[in-house]
């Protein structure tokens, strides 16, 4: 799920913002400062493993998509024993012809009912896997644009499993800040609501 993840998230950025004088940024090595205009990159799979919202919401989704499974299985399960029921009393001959026809009946409409719920609750789940996915995306989306509003790089990109940076000079990558800034806005957003 994290690289459905990562792949959803990893389309919104590639922001193109203005020029002006040059920051200190903290990436994976030294602090080095990077001037306003310059092109940075961040790893959008380490900001979806380290955000703490990210990891929130997946975990609420989790938990979610547990409880529908359980409910489809636990029918499905349901559906089977009656079959399995029907099937060794036709088997045996404890029933009529016309008893098994209607039984049989039942049997298929319960089935049918059964993939159709079966089919609500999987989009019932890619709905809330998408919610989510929004959710986080535009989050990171804002930060970084609000980010950039103060860093004034020309170009902010993300890489995910090395691309579209396959390689680049560390201190250009700004990761590090990124989740900073997105885990400090997440637990202030979260304090707030909790007040």
């Amino acid at each position: 799920m994290i690289l459905g993840l990562a792949a959803a998230v990893s389309t919104i950025f590639m922001s193109s913002c203005s020029n002006n004088g040059g920051k200190t940024v903290s990436g994976d090595a030294d602090t080095t400062a990077i001037a306003a205009g310059s092109i940075v990159y961040f790893d959008l799979d380490t900001v979806l493993d380290e955000y703490d919202m990210a990891n929130d919401l997946r975990s609420e989704v989790e938990t979610k998509v547990n409880a529908i499974q359980k409910d489809v299985n636990r029918r499905q399960k349901n559906l089977e024993d009656a079959v399995n029921d029907f099937n060794n009393k036709l088997n045996k001959g404890l029933m009529t012809s016309a008893v098994a026809a209607e039984q049989q009946q039942r049997l298929q409409q319960q089935d049918a009912n059964f993939q159709q719920f079966a089919q609500q609750k999987q989009a019932e789940i890619m709905e809330e896997q998408q919610v989510m996915m929004n959710q986080i995306a535009d989050a990171i989306k804002t930060f970084v644009e609000e980010y950039n509003a103060e860093k004034k790089y020309s170009m902010i990109l993300s890489n995910q499993a090395g691309v579209p940076v396959i390689t680049g000079d560390a201190s250009l990558n700004i990761t590090d800040e990124i989740i900073a800034g997105l885990n400090a806005k997440y637990v202030k957003t979260k304090n707030n609501k909790a007040e």
